[in-house]
């Protein structure tokens, strides 16, 4: 078995296959050396005063000499204070970026052999807040906008007027004939506050945004966008004709929310489900599926802990 490289940079410091992570993290200790190398391979920082001098205490810890802080690798990530194994967050973390179209707390309970389907229930919303990048790029170029409509019956209403169901706002960048990177969040309202605030979260200005003709899209000139819109109820072209590549993106949504989850997704926590799927579609070309457990990881190390209270939305004995 190969053993773990010394200095993970790159990118290309991580496992290829199942049997390379096994050879690699056959140890607690290995997952400890290899989560400190992501975390502080370019230099360790302290977390209270920012300062790099520091020196590793008998126990593991950074003891910080400007400060007198002592950090551990864990101190700060979704992995503090966890009482199992992190070579059990990492088998965790290879299969779920190993799923093609999602995982589920019940599958990862199976996987892992864990007794209590809450544990597996929240690690997974924990990783699904690690899939968002810190001070990720916003998209640029061509970028089509529009919204869809998650849970709920939707006969509540024809068009933007639908009731009882979550507002999801999608931008889909574009890349040639088919669909580069995108972007999706919850949104309140069809309002123009509403959709021009996503689209300055998700898109860069200066670039060029494709909607349809809702008029809550009408302001994105004022803040430094070129606008173009499609009147489709005048056109001769349908809705997915006119604007391709986001309504593809909603109807992989759409059939990623049933199959995997079955829609049993609660409206809380509705936005790390998004930010699962648009981690997949944004990697859906990598072949190398260690790259994606790598990015996790760094991700992860970059995320503070989340306790299991917050997830819950301060209920702990909320049903699940």
């Amino acid at each position: 078995m190969s053993a773990p490289p010394s200095h993970p940079v790159g990118g290309r410091d991580y496992p290829r296959t199942l049997e390379e992570f096994e050879g690699w993290f056959s140890t607690e200790a290995a997952c400890l050396d290899y989560l400190v190398q992501v975390r502080w391979g370019r230099g360790f920082r302290c977390p209270a005063c920012d300062s790099s001098d520091a020196w590793e205490t008998a126990r593991g810890q950074r003891h910080c000499r400007e400060c007198g802080r002592q950090t551990t690798p864990t101190a700060g990530t979704i992995f503090q204070g966890t009482r199992k194994p992190l070579r059990t967050w990492f088998r965790a973390m290879w299969w779920l970026t190993s799923q093609k179209y999602g995982a589920n707390a019940k599958g990862l309970q199976r996987v892992l052999g864990l007794k209590s389907y809450e544990t597996a229930w929240a690690w997974l919303h924990k990783l699904r807040r690690a899939m968002v990048r810190p001070g990720r790029d916003r998209l640029g170029g061509v970028v089509e906008v529009d919204e869809t409509y998650v849970g709920g019956r939707q006969a509540g209403g024809a068009g933007r007027r639908r009731k009882g169901i979550a507002v999801v706002a999608i931008a889909a960048q574009e890349d040639g004939r088919g669909i580069g990177r995108i972007r999706m969040a919850r949104v309140p309202n069809v309002s123009g506050a509403s959709l021009v605030g996503f689209v300055k979260t998700a898109v860069v200005p200066g670039a060029t945004v494709r909607t349809d003709a809702w008029r809550g899209y009408f302001r994105l000139p004022e803040h430094g966008y070129k606008h173009r819109s499609t009147n489709i109820s005048k056109g001769d072209d349908p809705a997915h004709v006119a604007m391709p590549r986001v309504h593809r993106v909603a109807a992989l949504l759409g059939r990623w929310w049933l199959g995997t989850y079955q829609g049993a997704i609660r409206p809380d926590h509705l936005d790390y489900y998004l930010d699962e799927f648009t981690f997949r579609f944004n990697r859906r070309r990598s072949r190398a599926r260690g790259m994606l457990f790598y990015r996790l990881l760094e991700q992860a190390v970059q995320l503070d802990a989340v306790p299991l209270k917050r997830l819950l939305g301060g209920k702990r004995n909320r049903k699940m």
